[in-house]
């Protein structure tokens, strides 16, 4: 690694060393190379655009699908002294060609561009213009961010990504990056080739977070199953709530604001304005949740998240672990927690099968591999094993060891003998004609007295009360597990009635023994559970940073915390722009009372330290002499 990187990393960043395949792709783009950079999310993969775009001659041209977040995205390089700007449809004509001006003039370390608007040929042709210029102008490289989006297949798919092909041909000298947290080897392989990047190097920086906790639940009163979760583990934290539809957003927001948690909904039916003040509600308020269909959360750099929920089963792997990601970008300990039941799978079979639109061959494609997409998502969440091994071996990466943080290696579910029960729950759906849903099922199952039950004659059938023994919670965990395990099928039409698949036989037959995981219905938590761990966060944050927290430490902590809270007001960005918290907690550990001893900090650049320094020092100086701010 050259030096020139390196203090670039020392005196911009305040970081001392860099991390993983950072060095190397620095290299290889300074140098001139194409790559394909995979790094989990909170990795580190800014770093490796934002280096070689100042140590080449020129603009690094970032190519984001994140209108509404570019001037975040700037606002944070700004404030480590870089010279940076967005070009896209939220600025005025004169703004605008304020941003052409200083690119023409070589005066723009980084420029943000949304891919439609770099795709235009007013903009084609300013670049043209910009590459033949003399430095300082010029074109330092293209960064194409959450590459992911070029798939087809993906969660995330952008027709407009499958046109950057072109900046080979009309760029032929620019470096590019393509660089995304989320691709498993077929997604990596469309990349390649869609992008054009056959003759550029591959870094793959590994997909596990280890900090992250993996949770999955099954649902039982889902709303109650999270507030529960959130009372008791995540009292007063920021954190993002995921639901398939637009309405359980708005809902889940409303039941959460009702018992005393601040939350505030977010999907792409909601005004822009509307999306952008919850957007900045939450990447600048300590402690709010958002509850959000897919449309939230691609590029939110917020560090502090400490848990992400689903409250629905998402598509597919690569969608949940990209969701799932958005929590503990700062290394500190986090959760993914999820609750799912057969009803889930109902909805999202449905929306699988639903009548193709125009090109029936792609849909019908497109179905077969969603479809596929599924059924791995449902034996990750039914696995007895590791969890997080299972998800890594989607990826094509192998824990040797379990992980020791998800909930299988925690508390290792029980498993039993299934096969008894499962014939008859196979056996009933049979004789009912292999057309009713689960409820049906269990109530013919548990001997019921529904009107539907008794008018269809099913009181009279040999399967009816056999399984009167088994709770319906129970029986709701068995019939999800036997279609996960492919034993029965959801009908075609997607309503949610089972099929017996081929697979049932050999069970049915008593050819193969069958065991399941035994799901324990949680209790209900008290209403003020969790009330008092709101105060151990700072004590929670500068444990993680391995320190032994004492009162005097954790209390200078708050106060660091408050006077970055104001100065973030002051200058209109996101308290974690200017320091991250675990800045912060070696600052409270350290107590450094110069310039000197504050730029040993990690995370303190030169630029932030000529902006802040100075504040953040006498505030270190006025606790040890017993005076401070104070803790709001």
């Amino acid at each position: 690694m050259t030096t020139t990187a390196l203090q670039i990393l020392n005196t911009v960043y305040g970081y001392p060393a860099f991390r993983g395949h950072q060095s190397q792709v620095i290299d290889h783009l300074t140098t001139g190379g194409d790559a394909l950079l995979l790094m989990p999310t909170g990795g580190g993969k800014s770093l490796c655009y934002q280096i070689p775009s100042l140590l080449r001659p020129g603009t690094g041209i970032i190519i984001s699908p994140l209108i509404a977040l570019m001037q975040d995205q700037v606002s944070a390089v700004k404030q480590l002294g870089l010279r940076a700007a967005f070009l896209n449809s939220s600025l005025t004509l004169r703004e605008a060609a304020q941003v052409e001006r200083d690119l023409r003039a070589g005066d723009l370390d980084l420029l943000y561009i949304a891919p439609e608007r770099l795709l235009q040929p007013r903009t084609l042709e300013l670049l043209d213009e910009v590459n033949a210029a003399p430095p300082p102008a010029g074109l330092a490289l293209f960064a194409i961010d959450e590459a992911h989006c070029v798939s087809q297949w993906g969660h995330d798919f952008r027709p407009e990504y499958l046109q950057l092909s072109l900046l080979v041909d009309r760029y032929p000298g620019v470096p590019r990056l393509a660089c995304t947290a989320t691709a498993d080897e077929r997604t990596r392989a469309e990349i390649i080739t869609n992008l054009r990047l056959q003759d550029g190097a591959v870094f793959i920086g590994g997909f596990d977070r280890p900090n992250i906790r993996y949770r999955v639940v099954p649902k039982d009163e889902p709303r109650k199953q999270l507030l529960k979760f959130l009372r008791t583990e995540h009292p007063g934290d920021a954190g993002i709530v995921y639901c398939l539809a637009r309405k359980k957003t708005e809902e889940t927001a409303a039941f959460l604001a009702q018992h005393g948690i601040p939350a505030v909904p977010y999907h792409a039916g909601l005004d822009a304005a509307t999306r952008r003040r919850h957007q900045e509600r939450f990447l600048n308020e300590d402690g709010l949740v958002v509850c959000a269909t897919i449309a939230f959360g691609m590029g939110i750099d917020k560090p502090d998240v400490r848990f992400v929920a689903h409250l629905d089963l998402p598509k597919s792997v690569e969608g949940y672990y990209q969701e799932t990601g958005r929590a503990g970008r700062d290394g500190l300990p986090a959760d993914a927690w999820m609750c799912y039941g057969l009803q889930d799978v109902v909805m999202l079979r449905k929306l699988i099968d639903a009548p193709p639109a125009d090109g029936v061959e792609i849909d019908e494609m497109h179905r077969r591999r969603a479809s596929q997409q599924l059924d791995t998502m449902l034996g990750y969440c039914e696995v007895t094993a590791c969890r997080r091994q299972r998800l890594l071996a989607h990826f094509g990466e192998t824990l040797a060891q379990p992980c020791g943080n998800c909930d299988t290696c925690l508390d290792p579910p029980e498993t039993f003998d299934a096969t008894v029960v499962a014939q008859k729950a196979l056996s009933c759906v049979a004789r009912t004609g292999q057309r009713f849903g689960a409820q049906h099922i269990i109530e013919v199952l548990r001997g019921g007295a529904a009107d539907r039950v008794l008018r269809l004659g099913h009181d009279k059938l040999s399967t009816y009360g056999i399984g009167a023994d088994v709770d319906p919670f129970t029986w709701r965990s068995i019939i999800r597990q036997l279609v996960a395990h492919g034993l029965l099928a959801l009908d075609p039409e997607g309503y949610g009635g089972l099929r017996l698949t081929s697979a049932a036989g050999p069970v049915l037959r008593g050819e193969q023994v069958l065991k399941l995981r035994r799901d324990i219905l949680a209790p209900r938590a008290a209403a003020g559970a969790g009330a008092g761990k709101k105060a151990k966060r700072a004590e929670a944050v500068l444990a993680a940073a391995e320190f032994e927290p004492d009162a005097a430490t954790t209390a200078l902590f708050d106060r660091l915390r408050n006077l970055r809270k104001r100065l973030a007001a002051e200058a209109g960005v996101p308290p974690y722009v200017i320091f991250h918290d675990k800045t912060l907690a070696l600052m409270a550990q350290r107590r450094p009372t110069s310039e000197a001893a504050l730029l040993g900090i990690s995370g303190v650049g030169q630029a932030k330290l000529e902006r802040y320094g100075e504040a953040f020092i006498a505030e270190i100086r006025a606790e040890e002499s017993g005076v401070g701010e104070g803790v709001d």
